[in-house]
């Protein structure tokens, strides 16, 4: 086991383009670490360097006590697991599982202990005579983990391993994925551009965009306190709205309405009174709009008034599209849809109660104790 170190890590490929900025990231021994990020972020890059497919151009990579800079990735101790499996066709599963360990001319009856072992683990027993082509893409994908695992490698790192599997097979699969590594307690990197598999599956979660480390933090604390613009709308699905907005005393205008702030929550945040009389942009989270006609506690002063264009039932949600008449904020994730229909633009996830309908005006209560700040130039956080 060890943990992983990146120390003022660049990556710049020979035509100029620079992949990685002066990234510093540990990851602790037996944690389980994901990298997200929109395509291009150079997350995939980030964890060729600690493979050791891709040179770094500058700075420290270590595995354990080990400096592996100029190290080749067969002598770095880590096991990679690719969305492709990278199965040998015409081999058993049972060849497949052990090759790693016929590579490093381990003895046979401690290779084949070795394999029964991860078979079992991932409940791959009976496949074990088949050949890959027999077998689902789940099973492929739980086989590309056992050939990881028969290794006893220091570290997993993991590129996307779940893009290939339809959507209800990667739920169970990231499950089963997470269980494992808590289970094998090893030292794990996982990249993925879905920020779904990353909430529910790392114990910490380093977001990237444009080769730039934006935040890393535990998934509840990326969604409740992110640091900026980027991670805010990034992080969550439906994504945070944003809105430029003005603050005056208590009063937060958006677009021609306007909602009053608590005394509690600008004394929380005293940075804000600083902004007092300028341009901000303000976050909304889908589930901190309601139904104002289900919800008696909202203050009328906390309440905006709009248009319903579409209403999703989900059947434990509503998914309620709107528009309110302030000017949206890019969030700047390339991999956004932009909606064009300013009426659309705004996204609220209501009480399945809900009897709202397309067509109709309606009065949104807004949990106001949960609204994000930012700062309209610089786009990060305002919290203290």
């Amino acid at each position: 086991m060890a943990e992983i170190v990146l120390e003022n890590v660049h990556k710049v490929y020979a035509n100029g383009f620079h992949a990685i900025h002066d990234l510093n990231l540990q990851i602790d021994d037996k944690e389980f670490l994901v990298l997200v990020g929109p395509s291009g972020c150079g997350k995939s890059t980030a964890l060729r360097m600690v493979a050791g497919l891709e040179e770094i151009s500058g700075g420290t990579v270590r595995i354990g006590d080990q400096v592996v800079n100029d190290v080749a990735p067969k002598d770095r101790d880590i096991a990679m697991v690719f969305q492709n499996y990278a199965l040998y066709p015409h081999m058993t599963i049972y060849e497949n599982i052990g090759f790693p360990l016929k590579l490093a001319k381990l003895p046979k009856s401690e290779a084949d202990q070795r394999i029964r072992e991860a078979a079992a683990i991932l409940e791959l027993e009976p496949q074990l005579d088949k050949k890959p082509g027999e077998l689902s893409g789940g099973q492929r994908q739980r086989v590309a983990m056992g050939r990881a695992i028969v290794r006893q490698p220091a570290a997993f790192l993991m590129d996307e391993p779940l893009s290939n599997l339809d959507a209800k097979l990667r739920v169970q699969m990231r499950s089963e994925i997470a269980q494992l590594q808590h289970n094998l307690a090893v030292t794990t990197v996982y990249v993925t551009h879905d920020q779904v598999e990353a909430m529910t599956m790392g114990h910490r979660v380093a977001v990237l965009k444009d080769g730039y480390l934006q935040q890393v933090d535990t998934p509840q604390n990326l969604y409740d306190r992110p640091d900026n613009v980027f991670v805010g709308a990034f992080i969550g699905s439906p994504s945070m709205n944003l809105f430029e907005a003005v603050l005056e005393g208590s009063t937060l205008s958006i677009g021609s309405q306007s909602i009053e702030l608590p005394e509690a929550l600008l004394a929380a945040r005293p940075a804000l009174r600083s902004y007092d009389g300028q341009q901000i942009v303000v976050g909304i989270r889908p589930e901190d709009f309601n139904d104002a006609a289900l919800d008696t506690e909202t203050p009328e002063d906390c309440r905006v008034k709009s248009t319903v264009t579409l209403v999703e039932s989900l059947g434990s949600e509503k998914v309620v599209h709107f528009g309110l008449d302030a000017t949206p904020v890019d969030s700047g994730d390339p991999d956004a849809i932009v909606e064009p229909h300013v009426e659309l633009a705004t996204v609220g996830r209501f009480d399945p109660r809900s009897r709202v309908r397309a067509g109709e005006d309606i009065e949104i209560a807004i949990d106001v104790s949960n609204i994000h700040f930012f700062d309209l130039a610089e786009r990060t956080a305002i919290w203290s």
